[in-house]
């Protein structure tokens, strides 16, 4: 079966001065059908998050490009960005006042299978449908305590140190980056990258049903709209990528049209 993608990638500054969410949809200029999609959130003061996460971008632009799948394997692509990224952010820290850092989502799509990497508690979802398949985990305080038990979800959701990251990129200790893939994609598969700005003011199963019934961009709007009404003069940075894969529809053929006979040349 034949698919055909249909993406979107947006944001909102939401009550912030600045926006220090970065988000990129990049197209391989060397293999037609490759595609990678990145979103980082960055921390820091003094537009230091915007350099993290800036930095992600651009590391993702610069590997994707030299990128041979013959040479490389997917999971060596991901964490190459994720790594390098790491070390140039890490470095800013020591040459100026800055303190940068950043999460990171990247997702490659090429014929065939899609890979993904992450760090922090930027999420990347993979829907069938509206049915979740699988959810990144989050590197962070309150969901390891939750993970062993120690909080329920309800004391994790009014948590005081819920915002506090266990792995991020720029940090000391070196980022903790989760993989996962979809091999071989299918019609109905959704894949959506977003940062805590968004996904903290919506179940999995909402997420899921609007990302089913509406295009990509229509659900952006609706999403994010949804997430600035909920925030109620609070909300963070609010970034999103969504990835729809969709049944390639063939074009209709025109049937060849009857023959006429030639006209007769005319005589005086």
């Amino acid at each position: 079966m034949a698919l055909s993608v249909e993406t979107c990638a947006a944001q909102h500054i939401g009550d912030r001065k600045e926006q220090q969410d970065r988000v990129g949809l990049l197209p391989n200029p060397k293999r037609p059908g490759f595609f990678m999609a990145l979103l980082a959130d960055g921390m820091g003061g003094h537009s230091g998050g915007a350099m993290a996460a800036e930095q992600v971008i651009l590391k993702g632009q610069q590997n994707f490009e030299a990128f041979g799948p013959a040479d490389e394997t997917p999971k060596e692509l991901l964490r190459s960005i994720i790594d390098e990224a790491h070390t140039v952010i890490k470095l800013t820290r020591f040459t100026s006042e800055q303190d940068p850092h950043t999460t990171a989502c990247v997702l490659l799509f090429q014929p065939g299978r899609i890979d993904w990497a992450h760090c922090g508690d930027s999420r990347i979802y993979h829907f069938r449908g509206d049915r979740l398949v699988s959810r990144s985990f989050d590197h962070s305080y309150v969901n390891e305590m939750l993970r062993k038990g120690y909080l329920t979800p309800e004391q994790a959701e009014s948590h005081p140190q819920k915002n506090v990251l266990l792995g991020c990129l720029g940090s000391e200790r070196e980022p903790t980056i989760d993989y996962g893939e979809a091999a071989p994609p299918a019609a109905g598969d959704i894949f959506l990258l977003c940062s805590d700005g968004l996904w903290a003011y919506f179940s999995d199963d909402e997420l899921g049903g609007v990302l089913t019934a509406h295009p990509p961009r229509a659900a952006a709007e609706i999403l994010i709209q949804r997430a600035r009404d909920r925030a109620n003069g609070h909300g963070d940075n609010c970034s999103l990528v969504i990835i729809k894969l969709v049944e390639k529809q063939e074009e209709k053929k025109s049937p060849p049209a009857a023959a006429r006979p030639a006209p007769r040349p005319a005589h005086p």
